[in-house]
């Protein structure tokens, strides 16, 4: 089940919601997995993933690296969903804290995801924190940037077809930062619910 939190709708009416639920079961068009740049999906959500969709997702991925070579943070990976309730993962790659630019790294992740969506032909997607687990990245600080490269994805791109971005988080305390940073920083975006 899952529970929204919190809602913003942007000028030209596209939905951005902070959703407490499980990334996995999702009823949106694609998701977004936290990946690394080899798309070995074993733990975190990219473990969650795999064993919710199947193990077609691991091996459509093992294909893309082997295609493709490693995936970089500003050009995600996409595979099909498996058994998940959606069309497409698309795998971000986002930066270990503490790497060079990880801010900027962090916020092309979901930028250019958002952009590989749009070029997908999809309506609505779903994504995790990235960064924030095992890659160590400050919750509150990626909130800021997860929040603001929202924003500025669709100030630059008014006339986007994604009618709903839903940040999905599980567990507790991530959602409890999240909230916090909500507050704080998205009542500066106009207009919101």
């Amino acid at each position: 089940m899952s529970e929204v939190k919190r809602a913003h709708t942007f000028p030209n009416g596209q939905c951005f919601e902070l959703v407490h639920g499980d990334l996995t079961l999702q009823k949106v068009d694609a998701i977004v997995n936290a990946a690394n740049e080899f798309l070995h999906h074993g733990g975190g959500v990219a473990g969650a993933i795999v064993r919710r969709g199947g193990w077609v997702i691991q091996e459509e991925s093992d294909r893309w690296v082997e295609q493709q070579g490693p995936v970089s943070h500003a050009a995600p990976a996409y595979t099909t969903a498996g058994k998940l309730p959606c069309k497409y993962v698309i795998h971000a790659v986002g930066p270990v804290w503490g790497v060079n630019n990880a801010d900027e790294r962090l916020a092309t992740a979901v930028f250019s995801s958002l952009r590989l969506a749009e070029s997908l032909g999809i309506h609505s997607i779903a994504l995790p924190a990235i960064s924030t687990g095992i890659f160590g990245f400050p919750k509150d600080r990626a909130a800021r940037i997860i929040f603001h490269t929202i924003a500025e994805y669709f100030k630059q791109n008014p006339q986007s077809q994604l009618g709903l971005v839903r940040l999905t988080l599980l567990d507790q305390e991530t959602l409890n930062e999240f909230t916090r940073i909500w507050d704080e920083e998205m009542s500066r975006q106009t207009p919101s619910s």
